[in-house]
């Protein structure tokens, strides 16, 4: 029997570069700056209801390719200003994935995809392509999952999303209220309104909590609070809830707790039964409710690649199709653009 008492059950330490370092090697340009910026003020008036266009957070359900998202982005942004007097489209960018058990958990943790674990690869590799996007003019949004990771890229985002598996978590609460960036809270995974809710009282004071500076030195961090959090319905217990009666009963919900009714509806994962041919009927079921008058949604979420459906991460990575999603399966890009041109016209 071991006698062992400290670090029982870690094999090892690596010494990361600092944010510091990193954003050294990656500089923030002034044309990136320029980008977040006037993306981040045009979402918060979106939610302030400033500004009557809508949001679409679009793109792969997780990155595992930069040269593949770097041409997803691409057409992304052709498309954006075609549709950009009444649709703001955000691209999404997934490098961090929560799992139920185990898997692949994302770009940053395991860029090789073969358990190797080159986070710091990882990181550089997101960053790149953040700078990349910006740089083309379009705005980035992510899931916040590791708390540690914003201190490297958070200022190459435009808009953040915590996830049903963590909304109930006090360390993303507390991260929320010093992201930069608006902050969407999902409903949880059994559907519950009440974990988004309890999230965007908490987001929205200040906190102290522990964290790490740019130097990457431990540091109690103390935030202001974050008044751009908001509601994500994502469906859950295995039903939708992006219909007109769930709509209006989490409408009453967020007036009773005193909080402006504003809605990111989520086409994907419970609400299309997690059926990615799905999500084309949920986003033409909610313009028709913008168009019937509804005031609360004020943006969208779906999940596209360049072409349709998903693949498992094959042993031999030469195999991997290109621009499929490893992950959730996820709308081709063909009808991702009819999906959208349809929208803007109907808006």
């Amino acid at each position: 029997m071991s006698n062992k008492i400290f670090d029982t059950n870690i094999e090892n330490y690596h010494v990361l570069l600092t944010p510091e370092e990193v954003k050294s090697q990656l500089p923030l340009t002034d044309l990136a700056r320029e980008t977040v910026l006037k993306y981040r003020q045009e979402i918060r008036d979106i939610l302030d209801l400033r500004d009557r266009r809508k949001f679409i957070v679009i793109g792969p359900c997780s990155i595992h390719n930069t040269d593949l998202a770097l041409e997803y982005s691409q057409r992304l942004k052709n498309l954006s200003d075609r549709v950009k007097d009444k649709i703001l489209l955000v691209m999404r960018v997934y490098f961090e994935k929560p799992r139920t058990t185990v898997g692949w958990k994302g770009l940053i943790n395991d860029p090789e995809m073969d358990d190797s674990f080159q986070i710091e690869k990882g990181i550089l590799l997101a960053r790149k392509l953040l700078l990349q996007i910006a740089e083309l003019g379009l705005p980035a949004g992510t899931e916040a999952l590791d708390p540690i990771v914003p201190q490297y890229i958070s200022e190459l985002i435009a808009w953040s999303a915590i996830g049903a598996r963590t909304a109930e978590s006090q360390t993303h609460r507390e991260m929320s209220s010093g992201l930069s960036m608006p902050v969407g809270f999902k409903n949880g995974t059994d559907g519950n309104i009440q974990v988004a809710l309890n999230a965007l009282h908490s987001a929205k004071n200040p906190h102290h909590f522990l964290g790490i500076n740019k130097q990457g030195e431990v540091s109690v961090v103390q935030t202001k609070g974050n008044d751009y959090g908001h509601v994500i319905l994502r469906g859950g217990n295995g039903k939708p809830n992006y219909d007109q009666t769930s709509i209006q009963l989490v409408e009453e919900q967020l007036k009773k707790a005193n909080i402006s009714p504003r809605l990111v509806i989520d086409c994907s994962h419970g609400n299309s039964k997690k059926n990615y041919t799905l999500q084309a009927s949920v986003l033409e079921n909610i313009v028709q409710q913008i168009v019937d008058g509804n005031t609360s949604i004020v943006g969208m979420m779906m999940e596209s690649n360049l072409h349709e459906g998903n693949q498992k991460i094959p042993s031999n990575l030469e195999d991997l199709k290109y621009g499929v999603s490893v992950t959730d399966a996820c709308i081709g890009w063909e009808e991702t653009e009819r999906i959208i041109l349809d929208s803007y016209e109907k808006l």
